[in-house]
C-alpha cells in the first residue's frame, strides 16, 4: 500500500534550503519515492491552516518512507532541514 510523507515548511534561509532540495530529491529516489508536491501555490479553502510551502511525497510503502527519512543517506539533508526551516512532517498511508 502506498504511503505519503506530508509536511507542512516554514523556511528561514532560502539559500541553503537550495541545498536541502538536492540532497532531499536524490535520497527520495533512491528510496523510490517521488514527489506529487512540491511548493506549489496553497489556497486555503476552509478553517485556519495556511502553510507557507507543503510537500508531498509518494512511496510505494511506509516502510519504505521510514527506511528513507532514518537512513545514513538522507541524515545529512534532516540536519540542514532542521537548521534552516521550521517542519511539520507526518506519514500517512493510504490509496
Amino acid at each position: 500500500m502506498p504511503a505519503y510523507v506530508v509536511t507542512q515548511i516554514e523556511i528561514h534561509d532560502p539559500t541553503h534550503y537550495e541545498d536541502y532540495k538536492k540532497i532531499s530529491s536524490s535520497t527520495i529516489e533512491k528510496f523510490g519515492g517521488r514527489f506529487l508536491v512540491r511548493g506549489g501555490k496553497v489556497e486555503t479553502l476552509e478553517g485556519s491552516w495556511s502553510p507557507t510551502r507543503f510537500v508531498v511525497v509518494e512511496f510505494p510503502t511506509a516502510q519504505r518512507a521510514r527506511e528513507w527519512w532514518s537512513s545514513a543517506e538522507y541524515a545529512p539533508g534532516k540536519k540542514l532541514r532542521q537548521e534552516i526551516a521550521s517542519t511539520e512532517m507526518i506519514l500517512v498511508e493510504g490509496i
